[in-house]
């Protein structure tokens, strides 16, 4: 074979290689990950949500694609974000948080959507049903705004004396703080204590919220379920011990920065969940028939070192119940 031959032979392999692997590509399920925070702080939610795709048979890379649209804490891209996602259409939409669920589901009524939220789908008008669905949407709901006053009775373990309680919310969720207010309304009378709520949606407005709680003279802070309060739990951790403020967060990572407890579910078993719900999707199951899923898992996180340098001695009791220490 002459060597002009040869080449002309070769590139056309080569082409032909270029066309199958675009062809696979372009056959290839796509996942539509919609979350109105940012991919920095999602590191370990990411990971489960791969580990429940690979236990349906999905790895991303191989036989999945994975689009992410991050709205990086401003709740008003998210619109654009997913009417995106939607343009591409997208085998399915993974929406991480209540504010994502509902754009995404504003956005299409065709297309499969999985939510992960703390909230009660049902009341929010996600579903109308947690056995049947029904539409596009299923997912998987955690158990961070039910054991609110349970954060309560842990800080009343600790600090005996406490009565002076600050909550901080975000006001630009004012449904998801009335959800999780009622609760921990209800239970603070009979713990002996008032609660006092303060109010975050910036950065900016997290030192205000800290320096408030010193003219209140609080003797604990409550930290809300947020996606901005996720997005910022080390900047919350810092400020809780340069503040000296015994605090209580719903998420681990606050713990490591310095806060003294946390206390929710655990975010490996709420995402592995959420990935599993997306695999079998892709499989071809319908959503309105895939009843909502609980993520029942609840961790309690101590920073022993926090707590010392707050003078506070932890009871046995209650190290005895944690899933970790930190020291």
């Amino acid at each position: 074979m002459k060597r002009r031959e040869f080449i002309a032979l070769l590139g056309g392999a080569i082409a032909i290689w270029q066309l199958a692997a675009y062809a696979q590509q372009s056959a290839m399920p796509v996942i539509g990950f919609l979350s109105s925070t940012s991919p920095e702080v999602y590191a370990v939610r990411l990971r489960a949500f791969g580990q429940g795709l690979k236990e349906e048979g999905y790895i991303e890379g191989q036989n999945v694609a994975v689009e992410y649209r991050w709205a990086g804490d401003h709740d008003d891209r998210l619109p654009a974000l997913a009417a995106e996602l939607v343009h591409r259409q997208v085998t399915v939409i993974v929406a991480s948080g209540t504010s994502s669920v509902v754009v995404a589901k504003a956005a299409t009524a065709t297309i499969p959507i999985v939510f992960g939220v703390a909230v009660d789908p049902v009341e929010v008008g996600l579903v109308s049903s947690l056995n049947r669905p029904g539409g596009n949407l299923t997912g998987v709901t955690n158990l961070n705004f039910e054991v609110a006053p349970k954060r309560l009775e842990l800080l009343r373990e600790l600090m005996p004396t406490a009565t002076t309680v600050g909550v901080l919310v975000n006001p630009t969720r004012p449904a998801l703080t009335e959800q999780f207010m009622r609760d921990l309304q209800a239970a603070a009378p009979g713990l002996g204590m008032q609660l006092h709520i303060l109010h975050a949606s910036t950065e900016g407005d997290l030192d205000t919220a800290f320096a408030a709680l010193g003219q209140l003279r609080a003797d604990a802070l409550v930290i809300a379920p947020d996606s901005f309060f996720y997005a910022h739990l080390e900047q919350l951790g810092a400020l809780a011990l340069r503040h000296a403020m015994p605090a209580i967060h719903v998420y681990h990572p606050f713990v490591r920065a310095g806060g003294l407890m946390s206390y929710g579910s655990s975010e490996t078993e709420y995402y592995r969940l959420v990935g599993v719900y997306a695999g079998k999707i892709l499989k071809g199951e319908k959503p309105g028939d895939l009843p909502v899923q609980r993520s029942t898992k609840v961790e309690l996180i101590i920073n022993l070192k926090t707590a010392k340098a707050l003078g506070l001695t932890v009871p046995l009791s209650l190290l005895g119940r944690a899933d970790e220490v930190i020291e």
